[in-house]
């Protein structure tokens, strides 16, 4: 194994593990404290979305106005 990560095409592959896949999730989930569904049913989980992704745009938005 050690081997493979000193070759060229070891090194690319073992690179793309570095990559945070989706970190506005992540933020949604430590910083909005968004961990479940309050509401039941597909209608109204996508409705509580909206307002959880609408909440994360408005932040979103506010901290590229300040800077």
């Amino acid at each position: 194994m050690a081997y493979r990560l000193q070759t060229p095409e070891g090194k690319k592959l073992y690179a793309l593990r570095k990559h945070i896949p989706e970190p506005v999730f992540g933020i949604i989930k430590s910083v909005l404290g968004f961990r479940q569904f309050l509401l039941r049913g597909l209608e109204n989980v996508n409705g509580e979305w909206t307002l959880v992704t609408m909440a994360w745009n408005v932040k979103r938005m506010f901290a590229l106005k300040a800077a």
